[in-house]
C-alpha cells in the first residue's frame, strides 16, 4: 500500500473512532456515569458464571494488560519493524511513545469522565482509579495493534494467524475487565475506541510526518514466490 493511501486510511479510522468515541463519552457523561443499555445484563451474567477455574483465567489474562507486559511487546514490536539495529530502536522508541502518551490521554479523560465502576462487592480482582474509559482494555488494544502492525510488515507467511492471535489477546483483556466485576461493558468499548484512534493517528502521523523513514521500517517483507 502506497503511504499516501496508508495515512488516508489511517486518518479516516482515527476519526472514525474519535467521533464514536466521544458520542459514547458524552453519553455516558451525561447519564452521571449510569449503567448505559447492556452494561447490567453482561455484569449480571458474568456474576452468574464464575466457576474458580475461569476466575484464576480471566486474572491471569487481565494481568498481562498492564505493568511491564505491554512495554516489553510494544518494545518487541518496534524491534520487529526496523530493518537493522538502528532503525530497530527508533521503531521501539515510537512504539513505546505511542503506548506511553495514549495511556497518558485515557488517564486524562478517565479524570474528566469520573465515572463509578460497578459495586465493589461484585470485584474479584483488584482495581482503582474511575471506571471509563478502561485501563487494562486501552492498553491491551494499542499493544495488540502494535504487534499486529509489526507482523503485517515483517511476516511474509503466516501473518492472518498470528495478528488473529494477537488482536483476540487483546480483545480478551478487555472483556476479563467486565467478567471479573470491575468495568462496565460500555468502560471497555470506550478503551477499544480510544485504543483505535490514538493508534490510526500515530500511523497517520509517521505516514505524513515521516514519509521516508515511514517507508523504509514498514515496508513488508515478501516472500521469494511473490
Amino acid at each position: 500500500m502506497r503511504r499516501a493511501d496508508t495515512a488516508d486510511l489511517a486518518g479516516s479510522t482515527a476519526l472514525g473512532a474519535l467521533a464514536a468515541f466521544v458520542l459514547l463519552a458524552l453519553t455516558v457523561t451525561g447519564r452521571g456515569g449510569a449503567p448505559l443499555f447492556g452494561d447490567t445484563d453482561l455484569l449480571h451474567w458474568s456474576l452468574a458464571h464464575r466457576p474458580p477455574v475461569a476466575v484464576a483465567a480471566a486474572r491471569a489474562v487481565t494481568y498481562t494488560g498492564t505493568g511491564f507486559v505491554p512495554y516489553l511487546l510494544a518494545t518487541a514490536a518496534g524491534v520487529v519493524m526496523g530493518r537493522t539495529a538502528r532503525r530497530g530502536v527508533l521503531a521501539a522508541a515510537a512504539c513505546v511513545a505511542c503506548l506511553a502518551v495514549g495511556q497518558t490521554v485515557r488517564y486524562a479523560v478517565m479524570t474528566l469522565a469520573a465515572r463509578p465502576r460497578p459495586a465493589r462487592t461484585d470485584w474479584v480482582t483488584h482495581a482503582s482509579g474511575w471506571s471509563f474509559p478502561s485501563g487494562h482494555t486501552t492498553t491491551a488494544a494499542l499493544t495488540a495493534g502494535l504487534l499486529a502492525l509489526a507482523i503485517l510488515v515483517r511476516a511474509p507467511r503466516g501473518r492472518a494467524g498470528l495478528v488473529a492471535v494477537v488482536l483476540t489477546w487483546g480483545v480478551s483483556v478487555g472483556l476479563t475487565r467486565v467478567y471479573l466485576g470491575v468495568h462496565w461493558f460500555s468502560d471497555v468499548l470506550g478503551g477499544w475506541l480510544l485504543a483505535l484512534c490514538w493508534l490510526s493517528l500515530c500511523a497517520y502521523a509517521a505516514a505524513r510526518l515521516a514519509p521516508r523513514t515511514f517507508a523504509e521500517a514498514t515496508e513488508p517483507v515478501r516472500s521469494p514466490a511473490s
